[in-house]
Order: C-alpha cells, then sequence, then structure tokens
C-alpha cells in the first residue's frame, strides 16, 4: 500500500472513530445526566443513611456477575473474535460464534443466578457487607439482591446483541441501554417505591425492568432489523467459540481492579458509620462522568477499528489509532478534573441538598469527589488500554496487570484506613491505584506493539496541565464569588450553572491549547464543523 493511499485510510479511519466518538459521547452524556438525576431523586426520597446503603449492597453480587459474564468478560472476548470472522468474509461462522456463545453461557448464568440467590445471606453476612454494624439491614439487603440478579439474562442477551452491533459499527442502538435503565430506576423512585414493601425495593423493580427494555428488547429489535442469524445448539467445538471461551477465562479467573473496584469500597465502606456507603458511591458517579462520557465512550468507538487493523495485520495504522485516542482522552478528561475539583463543594451541596440530606453530608460528598480528581486521567485510560489488548486477543496480560493492582489497592486500604484520613482513605486509595495501573499498563503495551510514543504522551499530558490553568480561573470566578452564592441554591439551576461554566471553561482551555499547537485540538474542531452543519441544515 501506498504512503498516500495509507494516509487516506488512516484519514478515513480517525473521522469514523470521531464520528463514533460523537455518538458514543452524546449517549453517554444522557446517560450521566440521567444518572445524576436519578441520584437526586434517589437521595430527596430516601436521603442518606442505613436504606440507602442497603440499597448499593443489593448491587454486589448481581455487579459481580456482570462483570464476570455479561461486562468484561463477554466483550473482551466475543467481540473480538466475531469481528475477526465478520471482517473477514467469514459471516456465516460469526453467527455460529455468536449462537453457540449465547447458548452455553446461558446455561452457566441460570446456574449461577440460582446459587447466588440461594447463598445471598451467607455470602452479605460473611464476606461482602461483614463490616455492617447494623446487621439487621441483611435481610433487605438480599430481598433486593434477589430482584436484581435475574436482571442479569438481559445484560447478558443485550451485551451480546450489542458486541454484534459494535463489531459492525453500529453505536447508536446500544448507546440506549444505559439511558432506558436510568429511567427505569427514575421511575421505581418516584412511582413504584409508593406501592411496594420496603419503599425502596421499588428502585431494584425500577432497574430490573429498565434492564430488559433498554438491554434486551431494543437491542434484539435493532439485530433483528439489521439482520441476525441465529443457530440453536452447543456448538462448542467451533474454532471460534473455543477462542471466546479461551479468552474469557482468564477475565473470569481474574480480579482486575475496575471489575472489582466499587465492590472492595462496599466491603470497605461497610466499617465505617451507616450512609458512608452512600457518600462514597455519590462522589464515586460523579467521578465517572467524565470516565463514561471520554474514556469509555471513545474507547468503545476505538474498539472496533483496532480489532479490524489486527485482524488484517496493519499494525502501523493500529499504533497510530491507539496513540491518537489516548492522547485525546489525555486532552478532554485533565480539564474536566480540574474543572470538577473546584467546583466540587457547589456541585455536591446543590445537586443533594434536601430536607432528608445535611450540609455536613453534601461536604463529605465534596471531599471524596476533589480526591477521586486525582485519578480521574487514569480511569478514562485504562478502558482505552483494556481494548487495546483485547483488540491482539491477548486477555491475560491486562488482568494479571489488573488483579496485581487491586492486590496493591487493598494493601493501601489497609494502610491508609489506620491513619486519620478515616473514610478519606478509600477516595485517596482509589486514585492512586488506577495510576500505577495505567503506568504498567502503558509500558507493556509499548512492549507488545514494538514502540510507544512516550514523547507524545508526556507533551499531550504537560500542555493539558497548562492549559487547564484556563479552566482553573473560569472555574474559579463562578465557585469563589458572592453571586455564585446565590446560584447554587437549587438543583436544576446547579446542573445549568455547571453546564454554562463548563462550556465556557473549555473554551478558554481549547484556545489556549490552541495556542500550543496541540494537534489534539483537532478533535474540537471536528466537533465544531459537525455542529455548524447541523446549525446550517436547521437554518
Amino acid at each position: 500500500m501506498s504512503e498516500s493511499n495509507t494516509e487516506e485510510s488512516s484519514s478515513q479511519v480517525n473521522s469514523g472513530v470521531a464520528k463514533a466518538g460523537g455518538i458514543m459521547v452524546a449517549s453517554l452524556l444522557m446517560s450521566r445526566v440521567l444518572g445524576i438525576v436519578r441520584d437526586m431523586i434517589i437521595t430527596h426520597e430516601f436521603g442518606i443513611n442505613g436504606q440507602t446503603d442497603a440499597y448499593r449492597y443489593a448491587f454486589m453480587l448481581p455487579d459481580l456477575l456482570f462483570f464476570l459474564i455479561s461486562g468484561g468478560a463477554l466483550s473482551s472476548a466475543f467481540i473480538p473474535v466475531f469481528s475477526e470472522y465478520w471482517h473477514t468474509d467469514r459471516r456465516k461462522d460469526a453467527w455460529k460464534v455468536f449462537s453457540g456463545v449465547m447458548c452455553i453461557v446461558s446455561v452457566f448464568l441460570v446456574i449461577f443466578v440460582t446459587l447466588c440467590g440461594i447463598f445471598a445471606d451467607p455470602l452479605y453476612r460473611s464476606v461482602l457487607a461483614r463490616g455492617i454494624s447494623d446487621k439487621s439491614l441483611i435481610p433487605e439487603i438480599v430481598g433486593l439482591s434477589r430482584i436484581l440478579l435475574p436482571a442479569q439474562f438481559a445484560f447478558f442477551l443485550g451485551g451480546l446483541m450489542m458486541g454484534t452491533l459494535y463489531a459492525r459499527k453500529v453505536f447508536t442502538i446500544p448507546g440506549l441501554g444505559p439511558n432506558i435503565y436510568n429511567i427505569g430506576i427514575i421511575f421505581g423512585a418516584l412511582v413504584l417505591s409508593k406501592f411496594v414493601s420496603p419503599a425502596i425495593s421499588g428502585l431494584c423493580w425500577g432497574a430490573a425492568g429498565g434492564a430488559v427494555v433498554g438491554n434486551l428488547v431494543i437491542p434484539y429489535l435493532g439485530i433483528r432489523k439489521l439482520g441476525m442469524e441465529f443457530h440453536p445448539g452447543f456448538n462448542h467445538q467451533h474454532e471460534g467459540v473455543k477462542k471466546v471461551f479461551k479468552l474469557m477465562l482468564p477475565v473470569i479467573l481474574g480480579l482486575s481492579l475496575p471489575g472489582v473496584f466499587a465492590m472492595i469500597m462496599l466491603a470497605f465502606g461497610s466499617y465505617f458509620t451507616l450512609g458512608t456507603n452512600t457518600i462514597l458511591d455519590l462522589s464515586n458517579k460523579l467521578m465517572q462522568a467524565p470516565l463514561g462520557i471520554f474514556g469509555q465512550s471513545l474507547a468503545i468507538a476505538v474498539f472496533p477499528v483496532l480489532t479490524q487493523f489486527y485482524a488484517q495485520q496493519r499494525m502501523d495504522l493500529f499504533k497510530n489509532q491507539l496513540d491518537r485516542t489516548l492522547r485525546t482522552v489525555l486532552y478532554l478528561t485533565i480539564p474536566t478534573s480540574v474543572l470538577l475539583a473546584i467546583l466540587a463543594p457547589q456541585i455536591s451541596s446543590g445537586l443533594y441538598l434536601s430536607d432528608k440530606v445535611t450540609a455536613a453530608q453534601t461536604q463529605q460528598i465534596a471531599i471524596c469527589l476533589q480526591i477521586f480528581c486525582v485519578g480521574i486521567w487514569a480511569w478514562c485510560l485504562h478502558p482505552v488500554l483494556m481494548r487495546a489488548f483485547y483488540s491482539i486477543q491477548d486477555t491475560k496480560t491486562p488482568i494479571i496487570i489488573g488483579t496485581g493492582t487491586t492486590v496493591v489497592f487493598v494493601g493501601l486500604l489497609l494502610t491508609l484506613m489506620r491513619t486519620p484520613l478515616d473514610y478519606k482513605a478509600l477516595p485517596l486509595a482509589g486514585s492512586i491505584a488506577p495510576i500505577l495501573m495505567v503506568v504498567v499498563m502503558c509500558a507493556v503495551v509499548a512492549k507488545k506493539l514494538d514502540g510507544f510514543d512516550y514523547t507524545a504522551m508526556i507533551s499531550t499530558f504537560g500542555k493539558s496541565l497548562a492549559g487547564s490553568i484556563g479552566v482553573a480561573i473560569v472555574s474559579g470566578a463562578v465557585a469563589w464569588t458572592p453571586l455564585s452564592n446565590r446560584m447554587w441554591g437549587h438543583k436544576f439551576v446547579t446542573l445549568g450553572v455547571t453546564a454554562i461554566t463548563f462550556c465556557a471553561a473549555m473554551w478558554a482551555y481549547y484556545y489556549i491549547t490552541k495556542w500550543l499547537q496541540m494537534p489534539e485540538t483537532e478533535y474540537m474542531d471536528r466537533v465544531m464543523k459537525r455542529f455548524d452543519r447541523s446549525k446550517s441544515k436547521v437554518a
């Protein structure tokens, strides 16, 4: 292939990734906004107490199943294999892999869900919520968890269908799932909770309904319209099916930090006063907003492209695309971290302060969020690096690194909790551990790909920090002026002011980084061009 053709192909792929990234950013942005609204409603209806802690504990068992099967293991193993068959003109085989994996894993999922439901009580008492001071909450936690467990079928079947859509570079339909899931929980809080006992179980019924509609029904309708072949049977002898399970095994056996992070936080948080886990979860969800909007969206968008390049053995384009995506993530997340850290007190009080949530509790949320902000950039780089490994069909290495980081994370927790930091030890350990994990992953992926542009990464990091001075000035002007104290009193005003401040701060950041001649500003240029075109069509 000639150099000009390669450059043209790379340009087309970058444009495609940007478009896919834009779709995922929009859908995940909506999901994060709905998630914040969801948490606002939950705290307004139920406050911050032992009962809201119980609601969060109830997700531990279902989330573990999701991580092992429907989430990390499935996406890491199935999508690269399906993509390999799809992009090498073996589409009949691709659908055979889809069918075989669906039938086999469904059987195991029935067994696991049943066992988790039966043994939920001893699991929570002896392991998952061992430190909880009020043991009378355990039966309620178990009951809520049993409502959520069957929803894992929707996540698994829907996740498999979404995987085929991602491999075919269809992103809009999968983007609806998280939004409908959040709407289900909101409906549960506002409506279903009035008709069930305990009232907080309405949230779990809403979550289960949202999972079925958003993650099963809609993907099925989408994949059926685009074309789907299903071959019932346990086709375990097919080479592609065997490859999927071979790739899944390290993920299932490993305890990579991102998959178990929330569960470990909940388990250690149980040793503090009731309500602490709700505070940690609320601050963690705010921290995850940039992770979802930038880190996960760009990782999802670039994954099919990387798997295609690997299947076609075009490793020069693979490395170029990975490098551009990592630098774009840094460019977007560093200023966002600065903004969140400065506005944390105003955001937390504006969103959650109510008759049932005290000012002291919102201050605790703000402190945890500020500590989490230290590691946001690392959390956002991680999903892209993971998919780089998965694209070359290496699930073992990132899981070994992630499991090692989990051990470090637990060690940090055990050490820091003995200091006067108290509950603040948890978000601090949660910022240090991902930074260590990402540094190691970068070093290993560089070796596997025979080179890594560290100079460009460090340059992007340093210039992004320099550009974030503008973000600090704009957000500080909003946060620390007398006028701002009058603006943060209402929840939806807070969301509006935060959005306006974010836009103003990012404009300042964009022009500073443009002056610094950062190539990553091209991402913002493309976004603005698409906005201008949309505006022209409307006019």
